[in-house]
């Protein structure tokens, strides 16, 4: 499944509005660990079809990253049925991500 870009506009419909898993990459461009984390999130996101996988660049979406508290990238947020299960902030493995999605 593609990655989603959200942004104010589409946040509500394709986040808080979605049945079962959503998870959500907070990033930003100049991050290091950010473009290290995103060809494993890349993955986690082919093999996962059954999960909603989003992106959320703090530069260009201040408001959203202010919304859910992020002081540091990356930060993945897992929202299960609307409701924030899991936040993960710092470079992960593919593994970690892939236990708080079942």
């Amino acid at each position: 499944m593609a990655i989603i870009n959200i942004d104010k506009n589409n946040f509500k419909e394709t986040v808080l509005k979605q049945n079962g898993t959503v998870v959500i990459d907070f990033w930003a461009s100049w991050c290091m660990p950010c473009k290290m984390f995103a060809p494993v999130y890349d993955v986690l996101a082919e093999e996962n079809e059954n999960v909603t996988f989003c992106k959320i660049n703090v530069d260009d979406e201040p408001e959203l990253a202010a919304k859910f508290g992020i002081q540091s990238i990356p930060t993945v947020v897992v929202i299960k049925d609307g409701i924030i299960k899991e936040v993960l902030t710092g470079l992960r493995n593919k593994d970690e991500i892939e236990a708080l999605l079942g």
